[in-house]
Parts: C-alpha cells; sequence; structure tokens
C-alpha cells in the first residue's frame, strides 16, 4: 500500500472515530433515559406487589401490565434509534478496513485490521471441508491458537484462497480414485510456491494423487490411537489417531517421509522445497497427545500466522458490544452468550418458540438462552429487580416449553425432568406420546415404514422418531395451546456432532460428508422447517463441553450441567431390534481373521460386534489393544465388547425376538437404572463422559433371554472418544457389582463391557 493510499485510511479512520465520539454522546444521553425509565418501571412494580391484596387486584395488574407495555415500546423506539446510529458506525469502520490482496505477494495473505487498534493484523486460514466429520474441530483447534480461519466448499478457486496465509484441506470419506470424490483446484499445488498447505487424512491423499505420488486401499484399515515413529528423530514417540480405509504409499517427487505408523505405513510426509505438508492421522482431535502442538508449528512455524485473532482483539468486538449496550448495561455476558442472544434475537424476532426439553444439558441450556434472549426486546434484562416479573409477564407469552414422554425414557425420567426444570424457574407442560411412538410410522424412500414397534433398522427408527417428534409439535401447537403452528418456531438443542454426523449441509460445506448415522433432530422433515427459516438451534456450533460451559454461565444448577447425556430417542436406540439372526458373508472371514490373532482363546461375532471371553483373570491391558488392533485389521468389525461368565466357544447366533414394546423397554429400564444410581452413588458422573447401557438380542443358549453392554465412555466434545479403563476411571469392584445386580434382572443372560474407541465406534450402538 502506497504512502498516499496509507495517509487516506488514518483520515478516514480519524473520521470513523470522531462519528463513535459523537454517537457516545447519544449514547450517554439514552444510557439516562434508560436508568429513568427504570426507576418507574420499579415503581410499577412495587404498585404491582402492593395491590396484590387488593380486591381490584386483576384490573389492578393488568393497568401496571399495559403500563409496562408502553414502557417497553419506548424502550423499543429508543434501542432502534441506537441501532441505526450503531449501524452506520459499523459500515463507515468496515468501509475503511484494510484487507489485504496483494496478486504480487500471495504470501501475505488476508490480513484484517482492528477497529480499536491500527496495528492489530488477523492473519486467516482457509480451510477446505472434505466432508470429514472433524472440518469444525479444525477450525476450533485453530482459533484456540488464535489465528483467524473460514471454511470453504472443497472447490473454491485458486483465485480465492491465494489470498490467505495457509490453506489446510480437511479429511473425509472418499477415496481419490473414485469418480464422485471431492477434488479441489489443482493449482494450489502446481501453481502455488509460497503458501503453507496442511493435508490431513484425504487431504494428505490428494496431495500425494496430484503430484503423482501412490495412494492405495490399505490391506488393514487404520481406525484409533497407534504409535508413529518420526523418521527424522529415532526416539521421540507419540499418540495419534488415524482413520482411514486408504494410505499413501508414495507422496510424490521431493517429498520426504517424515514419520510411519508401527506398522510401516506412511503417517507424514512434506515437501523438500515447497511449504507442503501432510498427515494420515487427525491431529485436531483429542486423542492425538501432540495435535495441539502440531498445529502451533504449521500455523507460526511454517506459515508465519500472528496470535492476534483474541476475543478482546476481533474486530467486530467493538461494534457487537456497542449493539450490545442496551443489553449489557448492569450485567456482563460472555462473548459466546452475547453471540447466542444475537442468533436467536436474529431468528425469532416476535415469534412464538415451541422449546422440546428432553432433560438433558443441551436442550436445557437452549432453553435457558432463549428465556433470557426472547425478554422482549430484552432491555427489561437490564433491572435486576424485574427479572423475575419479567419472566413470569412475558416469558410464558413467547415460549412454550415441552417435554415429551415418548415411551423410551429412563426409570422415573420424565418427572425428574419436570421437576429439576421447574426448579430453575421453567414452566413444562409434559405429553404422555408413547402409544403415538409405538404404533408411529413415516415415509422412507416413497415408502411407509412398519410401526416403530415392529421396527428393526435402526436408521428407520431414529427417522421415525423424529417426524414423529414434528408431528406431535403440530399437535400439541394446536389443540393444547391453542396455536398455529405454522406460525411457531421450534427450537431444538442441536450440537455440531449431531450435524456432522448426520451429514448435514449446516456443518460440511463440502457437501460431500457420509451419514454416520441420522439424528432424530436432523431428519427430513426437520431439514424443511430449517429450510423455511422455521427452527432456531442455538448451540448447533457448539460441542457438548463448550455448552456444559455455557450452561455454568448461564447460572444453571451443576446437576443439570453434569447430567449424563441421553439421546433424544431415548430407549429406542439402545435396544437392539432383531427376529431373527442377522448372518452376513463376512461372519467366517471375521472368525478366521480373529483366530489368527491368538489373543485370546475364544471369540463370538454377532452382526457388527465380535466379542471376547474368558474365565481366568481378566487381562484388561489386551483387552483393549485387542479392542484397537480386531477392527483394523478385520473392517467388517466396528464393535468389540468382553462378555463375562464363563468362557464361549465357536459362532453364537442364538437371538430372542426383540422389538420396541413395553416388556423389553422395562427390561432395558431397569438394567440402566441399576447402573446410573451405582454412578451415582459413587460420584463418577464426572469421571465418565457418558455410559449408555444397551440391551441386545442374544441370548447365549438361554431361550428367551437377552443381554446387556455397558459402554463407559471418556470424551471431552463426542466426536472422539476412548473407553474408561477399569480400575482408572471405572472401579472393577463397580463393575462387577453392576454386573452382578443386572444379572439379576429377570430375563438377562450375560452382561458385556464395550471396549471400543471412537473411531471405529460411535457412542451410541445405533
Amino acid at each position: 500500500m502506497s504512502l498516499s493510499e496509507l495517509e487516506q485510511l488514518k483520515q478516514q479512520l480519524q473520521a470513523a472515530n470522531a462519528t463513535i465520539k459523537s454517537q457516545q454522546h447519544i449514547i450517554s444521553h439514552q444510557k439516562e433515559i434508560l436508568t429513568q425509565i427504570g426507576k418507574e418501571v420499579h415503581s410499577l412494580e412495587s404498585q404491582l406487589q402492593a395491590e396484590s391484596l387488593d380486591k381490584n387486584h386483576q384490573q389492578t395488574e393488568e393497568k401496571i401490565k399495559a403500563s409496562l407495555t408502553g414502557i417497553n415500546k419506548l424502550l423499543v423506539n429508543k434501542e432502534g434509534m441506537l441501532k441505526t446510529s450503531f449501524s452506520r458506525i459499523d459500515y463507515e469502520l468496515i468501509m475503511t478496513e484494510n484487507e489485504s490482496e496483494s496478486k504480487d505477494d500471495p504470501q501475505a495473505g488476508i490480513t484484517r485490521r482492528s477497529r480499536t487498534s491500527s496495528s492489530i493484523i488477523y492473519d486467516v486460514v482457509a480451510i477446505l471441508d472434505g466432508g470429514a466429520q472433524y472440518a469444525k474441530v479444525i477450525d476450533r483447534r485453530v482459533r484456540e491458537c488464535n489465528v483467524q480461519s473460514v471454511i470453504v466448499p472443497f472447490t473454491t478457486k485458486w483465485e480465492d484462497l491465494r489470498k490467505y496465509k495457509a490453506i489446510i484441506i480437511s479429511g473425509g470419506p472418499s477415496s481419490v480414485y473414485a469418480n464422485d470424490s471431492p477434488k479441489c483446484d489443482v493449482r494450489i499445488f502446481k501453481e502455488n510456491k509460497t503458501i503453507p498447505i496442511l493435508g490431513i487424512c484425504y487431504g494428505f491423499q490428494l496431495m500425494a494423487y496430484t503430484l503423482e505420488g501412490k495412494v492405495e486401499r490399505g490391506e488393514e484399515r487404520e481406525d484409533g490411537q497407534f504409535l508413529l515413529q518420526l523418521a527424522h528423530d529415532k526416539s521421540l514417540l507419540f499418540d495419534t489417531l488415524l482413520t482411514h480405509g486408504d494410505m499413501v504409499v508414495n507422496p510424490g517427487k521431493s517429498f520426504i517421509v517424515t514419520s510411519k505408523s508401527s506398522n510401516k505405513i506412511i503417517s507424514s510426509a512434506e515437501h523438500e522445497s515447497l511449504p507442503f505438508y501432510g498427515v494420515q492421522f487427525h491431529p485436531e482431535v483429542d486423542l492425538t497427545t501432540f495435535g495441539p502442538q502440531i498445529f502451533t508449528n504449521f500455523l507460526f512455524k511454517i506459515a508465519n500466522c500472528k496470535p492476534s485473532f483474541t476475543v478482546r482483539n476481533r474486530k467486530d468486538a467493538a461494534i457487537e458490544f456497542l449493539s450490545s449496550f442496551i443489553y449489557l448495561l448492569f450485567v456482563q455476558w460472555t462473548m459466546s452468550i452475547r453471540l447466542c442472544y444475537s442468533y436467536i434475537l436474529d431468528c425469532v424476532e416476535d415469534k412464538k418458540v415451541l422449546s422440546l426439553i428432553s432433560g438433558g444439558v443441551d436442550s436445557s441450556v437452549c432453553t435457558a438462552l432463549l428465556r433470557q434472549a426472547l425478554n422482549p426486546k430484552q432491555v427489561l434484562l437490564l433491572f435486576n429487580s424485574l427479572f423475575a416479573v419479567t419472566l413470569h409477564t412475558f416469558h410464558t407469552l413467547q415460549i412454550y416449553c415441552v417435554h415429551v414422554d415418548t415411551g423410551f425414557m429412563r426409570k422415573n425420567e420424565s418427572a425428574q425432568v419436570k421437576k429439576a426444570l421447574e426448579d430453575i424457574g421453567v414452566d413444562v407442560h409434559v405429553v404422555d406420546a408413547s402409544e403415538m411412538f409405538y404404533n408411529g410410522t413415516t415415509i422412507i424412500d416413497g415408502a411407509e415404514t412398519k410401526k416403530l414397534k415392529e421396527c428393526t433398522n435402526p436408521e428407520h427408527k431414529r427417522k421415525i422418531i423424529g417426524d414423529i417428534f414434528m408431528r406431535l409439535c403440530e399437535d400439541v401447537v394446536r389443540n393444547t395451546f391453542g396455536l398455529k403452528f405454522d406460525e411457531m418456531m421450534l427450537a431444538q438443542g442441536t450440537l455440531r456432532p449431531d450435524l456432522i454426523e448426520s451429514a448435514s449441509q449446516h456443518a460440511n460445506k463440502g457437501n460431500t460428508a457420509d451419514v454416520i448415522k441420522t439424528h432424530h433432530n436432523d431428519t427430513f422433515l426437520v431439514r424443511q422447517l430449517r429450510a423455511s427459516g422455521r427452527v432456531v438451534e442455538p448451540l448447533s456450533d457448539y460441542h457438548k463441553d463448550e455448552v456444559r460451559i455455557l450452561g455454568a454461565e448461564l447460572g444453571l444448577p451443576k446437576h443439570l450441567v453434569w447430567r449424563q447425556p441421553f439421546p433424544g430417542p431415548g430407549l429406542a436406540i439402545r435396544i437392539i431390534c432383531a427376529t431373527e439372526p442377522y448372518l452376513t458373508e463376512h461372519d467366517q472371514t471375521i472368525l478366521y481373521a480373529i483366530h489368527l490373532l491368538k489373543q485370546l482363546k475364544q471369540f463370538e461375532t454377532d452382526v457388527f460386534a465380535v466379542s471376547g471371553s474368558t474365565t481366568d483373570k481378566k487381562p484388561w491391558d489386551d483387552l483393549y489393544k485387542l479392542a484397537k488392533d480386531i477392527p483394523r485389521v478385520v473392517r467388517q468389525v466396528n464393535r468389540c465388547v468382553f462378555l463375562f461368565g464363563h468362557a464361549l466357544s465357536g459362532h453364537q447366533s442364538s437371538i430372542t425376538k426383540t422389538l420396541l414394546i413395553p416388556d423389553v423397554i422395562n427390561q432395558l429400564r431397569e438394567c440402566d437404572d441399576i447402573v446410573n444410581q451405582l454412578l451415582l452413588s459413587n460420584d463418577l458422573l464426572h469421571t465418565i463422559a457418558q455410559v449408555p447401557v444397551v440391551l441386545f438380542p442374544s441370548n447365549f443358549g438361554v431361550e428367551g433371554a437377552r443381554s446387556i453392554c455397558i459402554r463407559p465412555f471418556i470424551s471431552r466434545d463426542f466426536m472422539t472418544g476412548v473407553p474408561a479403563v477399569i480400575d482408572t476411571h471405572l472401579p472393577e469392584k463397580i463393575l462387577n457389582e453392576m454386573v452382578t445386580r443386572i444379572l439379576q434382572v429377570k430375563g438377562i443372560a450375560r452382561v458385556a463391557l464395550d471396549l471400543t474407541p471412537k473411531p471405529p465406534g460411535t457412542t451410541e450402538w445405533e
């Protein structure tokens, strides 16, 4: 930029600063008005309380409410004036923002100057979304390094990418040789000489493929945590997460292999002269021990990014504070909560909202955000003395909270949910819809499904439940609340992993992700409502650990914030339904491959799980290793469990017919309660992230019986995770007590312990 241009920019910034100062006088004046109005409102509230004993209480209350409404309108008008002024300031500052896009020096990349300090700049990193489960996690990890990042479609042109400071190409489920696999602009590699590139998993394979390297389908799939040895430092080992079926066998000309896995598979490589780096593993996930260090090295040592993208310095911080000035005058809220409020206000405006509450942390935090953000025009939140009156007088007119008893709840679940939420001031309407769910159907691929109580297909079960929720919402809105469903918004506690696993376009910019499993809050009907702008999901950009932080900041009680996650479909997806043994062409292959491992004496296999059993003392270390090795060697297996009890031999294919009927549900309900009561009484709810209790139809020769699997799971964000380690996370004594008491439940043949990491296994079995 020339000196004259810099001088012109300086003058523009000075003019903008002068405008801000003039607006500060307006703000100061408005603050005085608001303070005076606050006093009037407080006086009216006192009148309302004093008149509560008056015989004409109702008329008096209506009169005061009318006055409150008038004051509210006045505040709205004042707010509009301020927002108009703020918008003008925002526009002027945006027009003076410096975005360098020098074609002569693409390495300079995009830089964004802070609106509060001309010396602070932001380097921006582009993330090409290849359809990976972890693309959003990459974005999060980069921002945790205080570097700004943007997720862009995989097909983004080189002309648009060359202005970024660095490029990260995410992983994805495809093979580079597939006709429909995502391909980026090859000029990223062939014309780029200066912008650093980090290819992750599929991104690494695509880099090698484009630069005449070699990618092959591996004989063994690499899933889970494995030790890597760095080729340039023979003594350094670290844990990492690999997850892909293809692998680079030759990274291409001029590439140097920098590490290999224990199976001698290339795990990372870099170009000897260009800033191109590739890793076969996923440094963005929690399971990669040195993942943050890898991002730090790439961003700062290789790309020379500046860690200036902090909350204090973000380019929108000043304007966002001014825009939120009216709401934040007396209360300090975090940036995350303010962003949620802003999103809710933009989505909802003055429409009424139906909030579905399961009682879990996600739906509870979602409702708490709605309750506070949707206080009419938010201004009355300024006055702490009016907070309770505001909730009572206004919130119930705009937010309608419903808890649905689907018939698949845990023991005493609905009653406990209602009480817990009422204790924090949320009025919940409980709907018993068990019969509606048991007999519900939906349309999939143009055909009507079986009734839910007769369905065995996991995907169908989830879609039926999700669609019934939507139809039930419409029924409740019309027949219970007397409102028009077409004029309502639907609020859901949808999280980022839900959208990622459902392959939603809202989480996948490239629209190339595979469906892992459809979540009930992302079915076809939900997507239709979302497309029409009638779904509000303030948590859809958050992970579970972040939601817990939000809940604590919102003041929700600890027992609610740290409640064990429970899926919206409830026990319905923790019952593996079957009417006959499910045998596949792979069964004998699986048995033979496992036999070759010769680690345990006997194994058995059913639909997708391999289990081991032994009469000897449990060799937990060996069992955890097997649970990682078996899915890597045998691609068809993605679940490994240990069976308690006497050792088994041969292929156990005997099952008991299992469907979603009350007797079966009650059987699981009792077992689930045993596990959760022991977790609660031994203070293990904070130690273990989630403990799904699953009923599956294998009877192991006991006529009419079924079996239970316990899955104690350790995870921070539920994108990845590991099984709880016995005597580290879960005492073996307590585990044995769980097993003993579950076997006392009528009709339970065996108890299993799930040892599968994620990936390859998901948190829930279905």
